[in-house]
């Protein structure tokens, strides 16, 4: 028997919990990027694209873009021959177009690409989206080391395409080239040459800057070097377009003018009819040209005088001549790392742009002028093309907050023209103002005593 007077004993552990009732099935997940038991078969989309809204299967069920092969088959090896006398070693003759080779002066002009491949034709007929072949979507896990194998010794020789592209033998001294298109935007379609010599370049920065010294900060012109210019193949779009654009909006006809108010309190009033205004136009665009570099098309005026460039264009792109790397001897490049689709919306806002020049002939008769409500652009097909433009480039960088400011000076490498960013000193400027106010003012006073 237990003692009465002991306590029950304490359980080892917590009671038992009752049995929980067994989970019901999970309702299937459906939709897009849901989980598959068996996955798609290859080269099948995995989504029934009439599941998706509809600007995304528009998209999905729209045909790839038609691409145009502007490869040089003949110059996949990496060597330019002189069809003279067999020579690796050409170079491009500057101020022409022509290439010319060291050993035995053999001199000859490449390719035109617009007749080449038929570039300059059918614009009116363009439908879709045509992409040539150097102008494809970049592969950005492609590498950038192209190897050759040397023809005249059998050494290997490595061209690194993030900074040049061309190289020669360090044994046979053969010179070899990036001709063959590689995927990662270093090989464009087309080429034009740079006509305007260093020496040429060279002066046309130190008149810029001479214009300009009187204001020009210390540390610049202590550092003002233009001998350090660089020839550099900036990589570019050239854009053909098929639109369609519409406009619509008020414009104001003014009906009359009339002053209210006293002497020292005159006011003008100007009354106008106002009329709805709406314009359609068709038009085509040949050799629209678009930076295809993102740093060059950042243009952020807090941080660099990127549109220094745009204001050298334009460029004669219709003597542009089919890719050869022999062009690019002796000069820099930059490689294109936007595709189309990044470079979209850039275009249509210039083809915007373009469709109300083309409406302001008809609108001119509304004296006080039109205000633009909606715009509407219809890009009916496009044909793209990528290409290597010559610049010349002076660089100089102010230091300050934020990273400082680069500052550049550009020559355009065909046509000359050049337009440049020089950092200043504020208080001259200021200085300067200041002086002008006082002396404006001064005449003012003496024409108004005069008078009186």
């Amino acid at each position: 028997m237990s003692d009465p007077k002991m306590p029950p004993p304490i359980p080892a552990g917590p009671p038992p919990l009752p049995p929980s009732p067994s989970p019901s099935p999970a309702a299937p997940v459906t939709g897009p990027g849901s989980p598959r038991e068996v996955p798609p078969v290859p080269g099948s989309f995995p989504i029934d694209p009439a599941t998706l809204p509809q600007p995304i299967r528009d998209e999905v069920l729209a045909p790839d873009p038609a691409a145009l092969d502007t490869s040089a088959a003949e110059l996949k090896d990496g060597v330019n021959r002189c069809p003279n006398c067999g020579s690796s070693d050409v170079r491009l003759k500057l101020g022409t177009d022509v290439l010319v080779c060291q050993f035995c002066r053999h001199e000859w002009h490449g390719d035109r690409v617009e007749e080449a491949f038929g570039f300059g034709e059918g614009i009116g007929e363009l439908r879709g989206t045509v992409v040539a072949s150097g102008a494809r979507d970049i592969d950005t896990g492609t590498a950038s080391l192209m190897s050759f194998k040397c023809t005249g010794c059998g050494a290997e020789v490595t061209i690194n395409t993030e900074s040049t592209m061309t190289a020669r033998c360090h044994w046979c001294r053969h010179v070899f080239g990036v001709n063959e298109q590689i995927a990662n935007g270093a090989v464009p379609d087309a080429v034009l040459p740079f006509r305007i010599s260093k020496d040429d370049a060279v002066a046309r920065i130190r008149q810029f800057v001479d214009k300009r010294r009187l204001f020009a900060l210390k540390a610049f012109k202590d550092q003002f070097t233009p001998e350090n210019v660089t020839g550099v193949y900036l990589p570019y779009m050239i854009v053909d377009s098929n639109v369609s654009a519409s406009v619509s909006g008020k414009g104001e006809i003014q009906t009359r003018q009339y002053t209210r108010g006293t002497e020292k309190n005159k006011q003008t009033y100007y009354d106008a009819d106002v009329y709805q205004v709406d314009r359609q136009v068709d038009f085509t665009v040949d050799d629209l040209t678009l930076e295809s570099s993102a740093e060059r098309g950042n243009l952020d005026i807090q941080s660099n005088t990127n549109n220094i460039i745009n204001a050298i264009l334009p460029f004669d792109t219709k003597n542009a001549l089919k890719w050869n790397a022999s062009y690019l001897a002796g000069f820099t490049s930059e490689k294109r790392n936007l595709d189309v689709e990044k470079l979209r919306p850039r275009l249509e806002d210039q083809l915007l742009s373009i469709a109300r020049a083309q409406v302001e002939g008809s609108v001119r008769r509304y004296d006080r002028g039109v205000r633009w409500e909606r715009e509407r652009v219809d890009v009916h097909g496009t044909r793209w093309v990528s290409m290597y433009l010559p610049v010349w480039l002076y660089s100089y960088h102010q230091p300050g907050r934020n990273g400082g400011m680069l500052h550049y000076i550009a020559v355009n490498g065909r046509t000359g023209e050049t337009m440049g960013s020089v950092p200043v000193q504020q208080w001259k400027l200021l200085l300067a103002a200041l002086t002008t106010g006082t002396i404006i003012e001064a005449l003012v006073l003496f024409f108004l005593v005069a008078a009186s």
